[in-house]
């Protein structure tokens, strides 16, 4: 049998998460980054879409489905999206925190 060996990598502190203001401007940015993504897998959706028909809008739908397209992204991120946001997060408080350690050193 084999001696078991523990990472060193697990025995490093976790990064400590903002507070205050700095973690609600980080959470701010992430959902809207994660609006922003899913505004842009959204469009192809409509792009084939015709909008002469019976209950169409014609060229007023058609001018005004970006915006259609982004209110309904950032609904979906307000009801809590597709976790994308905390994925961002997370990263950002890892690079903050590894930005602080190098200026620390």
């Amino acid at each position: 049998m084999s001696d078991l060996a523990v990472s060193p990598a697990l025995l490093q502190t976790a990064p400590a998460a903002p507070t205050g203001g700095d973690a609600r401007r980080m959470r701010e940015t992430a959902e809207q980054f994660e609006a922003s993504f899913l505004s842009q897998m959204l469009k192809p959706m409509f792009e084939g879409l015709d909008t002469n028909g019976l209950f169409g809008g014609g060229e007023a739908e058609a001018t005004w489905r970006s915006f259609l397209i982004d209110a309904m992204a950032q609904q979906t991120v307000r009801t809590g999206g597709i976790g994308l946001a905390d994925t961002v997060m997370a990263e950002m408080i890892r690079m903050q925190s590894e930005q602080g350690a190098g200026a620390a050193a």
